[in-house]
């Protein structure tokens, strides 16, 4: 069973005493950027570390000190000078504005540029030259396989040499500075640190900063499995490569383990290899065994650094993304309990007194968020990872389509796992009705992130599709809207089945097919997100945080 208490959390989250984002002085703030910061409310982050032992105290405030470097990382990966950006704004709104957003533009609005002046965000960010094109990079990659490799790692910076052809830069060359800066912090707490796994860990991942090698650290991290304290550290994820997704951003989070949560979590990925078997879709899109190795806990989290930080906040983590590591190891699946319960509590309650038909708000409750949102982290493990064409893995083949088409299967296979554990049982006595209209309820807290995210474009091809299937109505009367749970049940299948064989079948076409039908906000839609507005719904968090917040 899956319930939350009211406590034992270790880390709350207190609401300031302040409408809307906090942070800066607005005197000579322009209506207009106090109007953005307003889709933003303020949370302190404020810990309970009295069962941390010294080292582990002081641990926690090194950790923090290495994540500081993957702030100044991704600002340049992300825009460029921070200081410069920064140091030209006079607006105090904006100044603080453009350092919730890592540059000028809006992540919640498309990217769109809050600034007078700037150009549209390269799809590409700073990963590659602004004036390349993607028939140039295609040709070059074309030319070798070593070229290739080079110019598509995950760890490289392309940009012109002195004749003007691309070449690949390694990120611990373009971002030394940053590189060698934590991972001598990371190196400091592994001498802090008691436990081996961890201390290895920590060792481990410092090297692989200097060096771009990041799968021994990834092996190391999956066989730590009794540590307190955790850092996730380094280029992680591709969102922030809107041109081709082959490019990892910088970013960092520093938690702690909530070890009895954990306990009582553990035993689903255990159900992993059935579930697979029991997807609907043809069996040759789910001949992959997923790893049963994976860990699945609850954290609460200390610290955010660089893109995970950007825009919206991050609730849960699954990881590593290397297709090696999660067919050998699985994968592990972090819930940030406590940034999660202070989203629920302050935006996704609101939501639904607003947007949900009073008789089916029963129906949204913590217990379902936090199971949807564990569930999403499982199903990254579901499905596949190579395509069966011999294309390469589905995040090589999808391009720039893949984050969102696993965002989405994520989703849609997490609520088809929580249906199945229903039926069997294993989640407690709450109904199965909790899980989708909260599911339902959470799609309209998403998309408000836009189109830049791929998790906003993943919910809103779902919110049209379940809409053209019929899994929810809206009352036109009220303008609140009520899941058909019948039919919401046959949409998960249909969607489900669609996504596998879009990505088993490394199928790029289809995806951005899919993607541009259906990853669109429509009018009808809009309108309501537009009485969010109105109402004073904040889109996300915006956090204080640091090592003079935890008393360190």
């Amino acid at each position: 069973m899956i319930r939350h208490t009211g406590t034992g959390i270790a880390v709350v989250l207190c609401l300031l005493s302040l409408s809307g984002c906090a942070g800066y002085d607005d005197d000579g703030a322009s209506p207009e950027m106090k109007v953005k910061l307003d889709k933003y409310t303020t949370f302190r982050l404020v810990a309970d570390l009295s069962g941390l032992t010294d080292e582990q105290r002081k641990m926690v405030g090194v950790l923090i000190e290495a994540a500081e470097p993957m702030d100044e990382a991704f600002w340049l990966q992300a825009y460029g000078s921070k200081d410069e950006l920064l140091g030209s704004l006079d607006d105090p709104a904006a100044r603080r504005f453009a350092e919730i957003n890592y540059g000028p533009w809006d992540r919640l609005d498309g990217d769109a540029p809050f600034l007078d002046g700037v150009e549209a965000k390269p799809e590409g960010a700073r990963f590659y030259p602004p004036d390349m094109t993607k028939d140039e990079f295609e040709a070059a990659i074309a030319e070798s396989d070593e070229r290739r490799q080079a110019l598509t790692s995950l760890y490289t910076m392309v940009e012109r040499d002195a004749e003007g052809e691309l070449t690949a830069r390694p990120f611990s060359e373009a971002f030394s500075g940053q590189a060698e800066a934590a991972a001598a912090k990371l190196r400091e707490a592994a001498e802090l640190a008691q436990e081996p796994g961890l201390k290895k860990y920590l060792s481990m991942r410092a090297d692989a900063l200097l060096s771009d090698d990041y799968q021994p650290s990834d092996l190391a991290w999956m066989d730590m499995k009794d540590n307190t304290i955790d850092v996730v550290i380094g280029p992680i994820e591709t969102y922030e490569d809107a041109l081709f997704g082959y490019k990892a951003a910088y970013e960092a989070y520093v938690l702690i383990k909530d070890m009895d949560w954990s306990r009582r979590l553990s035993r689903y990925v255990a159900m992993l290899p059935e579930l697979q078997r029991g997807l609907p879709v043809d069996a040759v899109y789910k001949a992959e065994t997923p790893g049963v190795e994976s860990d699945l806990n609850a954290y609460d989290v200390v610290y955010y650094a660089g893109h995970c930080n950007a825009g919206s906040k991050t609730i849960a983590i699954n990881l590593p993304n290397d297709e090696e590591v999660q067919l050998a190891k699985g994968t592990r699946r972090l819930q940030l309990k406590n940034a999660m319960r202070a989203k629920f509590d302050k935006i996704l309650v609101s939501i639904a007194d607003e947007l949900i038909a009073e008789d089916q708000r029963k129906h949204v409750t913590f217990e379902a968020f936090f199971a949807n949102t564990m569930f999403h982290e499982v199903a990254h493990g579901l499905g596949i990872k190579n395509t069966l064409n011999g294309e390469g893995t589905v995040r090589d083949a999808l391009k720039e389509q893949a984050s969102a088409i696993e965002e989405g299967k994520a989703d849609i296979l997490g609520l088809y796992m929580v249906t199945k554990l229903h039926e069997n049982g294993e989640l407690g006595a709450e109904p199965l009705e909790d899980y989708y209209v909260t599911f339902m309820s959470s799609i309209f807290r998403s998309v408000r992130f836009g189109a830049s995210s791929a998790h906003g474009r993943a919910n809103m091809i779902r919110f049209n599709f379940f809409q053209e299937q019929g899994a929810f109505s809206k009352d036109e009367a009220t303008g609140r809207y009520r899941a058909d749970f019948d039919k919401m049940r046959e949409a998960v299948d249909a969607l489900s089945r669609k996504i596998l064989e879009l990505q088993g079948d490394g199928n790029h076409a289809g995806a951005r097919e899919l993607t541009e039908a259906m990853g669109v906000i429509g009018s009808e839609l809009q309108s309501d997100l537009d009485r969010l507005a109105a109402a004073g719904i904040p889109v996300d968090i915006v956090l204080e945080q640091g090592k003079s917040v935890l008393g360190l």
